[in-house]
């Protein structure tokens, strides 16, 4: 006679317990990675925008900008920094005698003048470079804000700026002020500021800076002299002259903190993007 050997009731219920604890922990596994997985396609996904803001000299856009890229993770473009270079490279090159712009020189040089900016490594800021050269100070000194504008008029300049600040946001993702980003260069970016305050606010803010860099052959007359100057040609000229567009949302940060800005600008962002 065969006999079947005898199965230990004790192992068999051993390893149907061992069977089902390893079911539900692979089910377990499972959810969490698609959980995991939604997480991560959300933000992966996560609709990128042009970011557009425009304003007069000194009204802290720059600024502003600078905070909410770092905050979003977009990339920064100081557009006003690019009319600034290509000023900075009309001075060293005596292509200006008094408001006298050699524009016809310029034209023919415009190819040579190369504008890049990369991210200081230990300060994590944003800098420009002229030709390979850092002129991140230079470009802010009193003598270049003096012609900055005067540079910016020339259609040939704004052109060829334009030009590159447009191939600058053709991924999107970016964040970029000056004085018609929302209306020439980027119209139909997604979310669009227009910063005001009035010429002494923004002043008495360029004198403050002036002083805190090392500055101290400027008076504060001189800096209001100038912020009125540049508002009457950056609102007059014939080419992009500065002006809110119809879909801007006006900021008027006269008596606000930075980090009261800061905390506007974000909130706009966030509502924009939800």
């Amino acid at each position: 006679m065969c006999y079947k050997p005898l199965r230990c009731p004790d192992t068999h219920m051993k390893k149907s317990f061992i069977a089902v604890v390893t079911i539900r922990h692979l089910l377990w596994c499972k959810n969490l990675f698609i959980i995991f997985a939604i997480s991560y396609l959300s933000v992966m996904l996560k609709k990128k925008i042009i970011i557009a803001i425009d304003g007069f000299s000194s009204s802290g856009k720059s600024t502003m900008a600078k905070v909410l890229a770092k905050k979003i993770g977009y990339a920064y473009i100081d557009s006003g920094a690019m009319y600034r270079c290509v000023t900075l490279y009309c001075l060293d090159n005596h292509l200006i005698v008094g408001d006298k712009v050699d524009v016809d020189k310029l034209i023919t040089l415009l190819s040579d003048i190369k504008i890049t900016f990369k991210v200081n490594a230990s300060t994590g800021a944003s800098e420009t470079y002229l030709n390979g050269v850092n002129v991140e100070h230079e470009i802010r000194q009193m003598r270049v804000s003096e012609k900055v504008s005067i540079i910016a008029a020339i259609p040939e300049v704004r052109k060829e700026l334009v030009k590159q600040q447009q191939a600058m946001g053709r991924d999107k993702g970016i964040v970029m002020d000056g004085r018609d980003i929302g209306t020439t260069v980027f119209p139909d970016a997604e979310m669009k500021v227009y910063v005001n305050a009035s010429p002494a606010t923004r002043a008495r803010r360029r004198f403050q800076e002036l002083c805190a860099k090392g500055s101290t052959s400027i008076t504060f007359d001189e800096v209001l002299k100038n912020v009125c100057e540049r508002d009457r040609i950056d609102q007059t000229r014939e080419v992009s002259p500065l002006r809110r567009a119809d879909d801007a949302v006006e900021l008027d940060n006269s008596n606000m903190t930075p980090a009261e800005q800061d905390e506007w600008l974000l909130n706009l962002y966030n509502k924009i993007i939800s």
